[in-house]
């Protein structure tokens, strides 16, 4: 009997001992990834677990993530032999940006690159990261030579059961709904980032890509084939020009596989999308200059075609104090006392800064005007040799619509070019950010959200903008700069049921390189002088950010400082039965011994109404704050001087 009972422990050693094959930890210790052989040492596929520790208990943060890639010429995803796991080495990185959720950026990770052969004798690195907000993964091909088409990626995410998941359905614009589900209860093609919620509550996962470059193409998720596998995708057929499968040269790296992991503020917090994205490849940023624009089209859809209108929203640039306008479709048929040079010459001379639209003309049957003028490497020259004369300080490009590997071969083409004649950059009707506002500094935004524009395209949003725009903060917003086009008090083709204050925070909760406040001139020359003056001081780049509260869909509290001063936005969505909402904000997060000056802007009595506070607060403070059903609040905190 206990020779028996030693053949058994005997048999089990070897695979509790080697079918785990590396690990790497995250330098505070709260984040493991390690590398496993499926089932046995001898069938050649391989997968990650991560593992998170919170308050010192350990969670199985997602179980597997099956590795593998197919190429043209042989297969990567089984039979693969582990020649060599590297000794883990540390990355350490400092950088600055001159927009997004916090201008000084410092970052540390541990790295192993982990080497595998296929059947073949071809070689195949693997190289995993663990930083304190997450994990990144990436595949590369060593050898120096060769052209060949990768046919699948096997990469897929297995999602445990009662996983509390927010996902939004693929769409080419990626300006759908996120779906909030415990279980996998629809199977479909998802967007990127998804979020979830660990079925245990101790942890909190975002999963997204970075540094896709020319060498590839942008991916989504899939469960179509098991519900709770989430496998990236490749582009469909149909996804516009070019060929679905990407073409590789070596030697090649994919596109990091990045998790962002850890508490709510954690995910909100990160910058992690941007860290292990290429750095900046200008060196000369003195010209990018973000700010917040006046823009046209919320309220009337075709008003640049009209002088008068364009010289209006050019006023209200002027009286608020926002740097930009910009011009959006069909400028090119202006009309009504001026065209578009006199337009131009009206701006400047108040001391504004024209933005102009442009269709990609990527696509026959999308015919907004003007068209084609930024399709060739030719076209864009003379167009933005013409902007220069003009004074134009920036391009906002529409009607993407794809992600195959000539789209994003024509995004990188559009931001290489304009950098040349000094203009800024601004995607609309694209994907989202994918960490090129690192390496290109003059992207300044993306659109790829459901923003206040679909109040002119249904009715949809009325109903839906109040959870909707508590979810973004969580998902959309954590990957990149997100042209919402906040702040809008009036209505547009149907109307919203989100409160003044709700609005007036969204300036503050959505972070944007160029913010475009959407409203018409009287929606924000109506306001009181408090909302007035806070839109006219709010800034839109930040040297930090933090998650004061929150949760996705529900409510949202967020702090953001701009030198010495902070500002927060609160919005609401918990109040469907009639009931508001009393947040507690927590002035914890302000220096020891600074006091500062609060001007506090709540919801008033009704939805249109507001209501102002000034107090003085310091880091021991906090302050109980009413928000209507659909409501918001906003607070300055000016630093007094010591």
């Amino acid at each position: 009997m206990k020779n028996g009972i030693l053949s058994i422990i005997f048999i089990l050693i070897p695979v509790l001992v080697f079918s785990q094959y590396k690990s790497v930890t995250s330098p505070n210790e709260k984040i493991s990834i390690s590398l496993f052989n499926r089932q046995s040492t001898d069938t050649g596929k391989w997968y990650l677990k991560i593992n998170y520790i919170n308050d010192g208990t350990s969670c199985e943060a997602i179980p597997e993530i099956n590795l593998g890639i197919s190429r043209s010429d042989q297969d990567f995803s089984k039979n693969l032999k582990l020649l060599k796991a590297g000794k883990t080495s540390t990355i350490n990185e400092d950088y600055t940006l001159l927009h997004g959720k916090r201008s000084h950026r410092s970052n540390s990770a541990n790295e192993v690159v982990v080497s595998f052969e296929n059947s073949q004798k071809s070689k195949l690195n693997l190289i995993v990261r663990a930083y304190n907000d997450g994990v990144a993964f990436r595949y590369e091909f060593p050898e120096k030579e060769g052209t060949f088409v990768i046919n699948d990626e096997l990469t897929a995410y297995l999602i445990p059961e009662k996983t509390n998941r927010w996902l939004e359905k693929f769409d080419l614009s990626n300006e759908g709904l996120y779906q909030n589900m415990e279980n996998a209860e629809e199977q479909q093609n998802w967007c990127y980032p998804p979020l979830f919620n660990s079925a245990d509550k101790m942890c909190w996962y975002l999963i997204h890509e970075a540094d896709v470059d020319r060498n590839y193409c942008a991916t989504k998720l899939s469960n179509l084939n098991s519900k709770n596998e989430y496998k990236v995708m490749l582009p469909d057929e149909g996804e516009g020009e070019g060929e679905a499968l990407p073409t590789i040269t070596l030697p090649w790296k994919s596109p990091w596989r990045v998790i962002i992991m850890g508490s709510l503020a954690d995910i909100v917090e990160s910058t992690l999308v941007d860290d292990v994205s290429t750095p900046s490849v200008l060196t000369d940023t003195e010209w990018i200059k973000p700010g917040v624009a006046s823009w046209n089209y919320w309220s009337f859809n075709h008003g640049t075609k009209d002088f008068k209108t364009v010289c209006e929203f050019a006023d209200l640039a002027a009286a608020m104090g926002w740097p930009y306008t910009l011009l959006d479709w069909e400028w090119d048929q202006m009309e009504n006392g001026g065209n578009l040079e006199d337009a131009v010459k009206y701006i400047h001379s108040l001391g504004i800064k024209p933005l102009m639209w442009y269709n990609s003309g990527m696509f026959k049957w999308i015919t907004s005007t003007p068209v084609d003028r930024m399709k060739t490497h030719e076209n864009r020259l003379v167009e933005f040799a013409k902007l220069n004369e003009l004074g134009v300080s920036g391009v906002k490009i529409d009607f993407f619509l794809s992600e195959k590997q000539d789209m994003i071969k024509y995004y990188l083409d559009i931001l290489e070019d304009a950098a040349q004649f000094k203009i800024m950059v601004y995607f609309h009707g694209c994907l989202v950010p994918r960490g090129w506002q690192r390496t290109y500094p003059h992207l300044m935004t993306y659109e790829g959200v459901r923003g206040a524009e679909w109040y002119n395209n249904g009715p949809e949003l009325t109903t839906t903008a109040p959870e909707h725009n508590n979810t973004l903060a969580f998902t959309r917003n954590v990957v990149g700069s997100m042209d919402y086009t906040p702040v809008t008090f009036t209505n547009s083709q149907y109307p919203h049921i989100t409160s003044y204050g709700h609005e007036l925070a969204l300036s503050v909760v959505f972070e944007s390189g160029i913010q475009h406040m959407a409203d018409r001139p009287d929606g924000y020359y109506d306001l009181p002088d408090a909302a007035k003056s806070f839109l006219k001081e709010v800034p839109n780049t930040w040297d930090d950010t933090k998650l004061l509260d929150g949760y996705p869909g529900r409510y949202t509290v967020i702090a953001r400082k701009k030198g010495n001063n902070w500002y927060i936005g609160g919005i609401n969505a918990e109040g469907r039965r009639g009931r508001g909402k009393v947040q507690t904000v927590k002035f914890d997060f302000l220096p020891e011994g600074k006091t500062y000056k609060l001007t506090l802007i709540t919801d008033g009595e009704h939805d249109k109404a507001f209501s102002t506070k000034y107090l003085v607060v310091d880091k021991s403070d906090t302050v109980d704050v009413s928000m209507l059903r659909l409501g918001g609040f906003v607070a300055q905190l000016i630093q007094f001087e010591q």
